[in-house]
């Protein structure tokens, strides 16, 4: 047994450096080997690959484009068979990741969410983002079925094989919803279980978000997503 812990990463030097050792501290209590390694740009932009040097993280360049194809290069690339993802901008806490590895194996889980909106979930981000963000889980969690009251959050364990088994194929944020939908369309009896966090704000830097993009991408995913349910209906049928 064994854990693949990946950070995705763009232009995150800065931050990284405060992440990673912090990462290292948690995961050396979870009684299991683990190993750590940060998907990077396609080509350097700054100096990640001497910090991950510095702590014992195995350093990747993403081989396709945007968040989806980092999250993509990190599952192609895990060992383990758990594979845990977080952000490296420091707002996805490693001290939660204890936590999350004891709910996921004792639940015997698929998935555990490292989740904002259960009971002792914290969410520090703007009153604008939260609205935003609960109207978004509320709607794909309706309109996809997934049982689960954070679906749009990237800090998650999984089931490694469960996993490596699907194709992403969305570039952008919305692949987070891509990936718990495929997930349950694979395995009907997919078990979701979700580990309270404080969702804080990036140590340094910019949010690489922008919103109007952000809200086109995830309308026309709701809409390819929703299709593909209904379609699995009849196929059922």
């Amino acid at each position: 047994m064994s854990i693949t812990i990946a950070t995705l990463a763009y232009k995150e030097e800065e931050n990284l450096r405060m992440l990673l050792p912090k990462i290292n501290e948690y995961a050396a209590k979870l009684g299991e080997p683990y190993d750590l390694m940060v998907i990077d740009t396609a080509k350097p932009l700054d100096n990640t690959e001497q910090v991950c040097k510095e702590n014992n993280a195995r350093y990747i360049n993403q081989e396709r484009p945007g968040l989806g194809g980092a999250f993509a290069t990190a599952v192609k690339y895990a060992t383990g068979d758990k594979v845990l993802i977080m952000d490296s901008d420091g707002s996805h806490n490693p001290k939660h990741i204890p936590e999350m590895h004891k709910l996921f194996t004792d639940e015997k889980a698929d998935v555990c969410i490292g989740s904002r909106y259960v009971e002792g979930g914290v969410n520090d981000d703007s009153k604008t983002s939260i609205l935003m963000s609960k109207f978004l889980n509320t709607v794909f969690r309706i309109c996809l079925g997934i049982k689960a009251k954070d679906i749009s959050t990237n800090f998650r364990i999984y089931d490694a094989k469960q996993l490596k088994a699907i194709d992403i194929v969305l570039p952008n944020y919305d692949f987070l919803e891509e990936v718990l939908f495929k997930l349950q369309q694979n395995n009907p009896k997919l078990k979701i279980v979700e580990s309270p966090i404080y969702f804080g704000k990036r140590y340094a830097g910019e949010s690489k978000r922008r919103l109007l993009p952000f809200i086109i991408g995830y309308g026309r995913t709701l809409f390819w997503l929703t299709g593909l349910r209904i379609k699995g209906w009849f196929v059922k049928k």
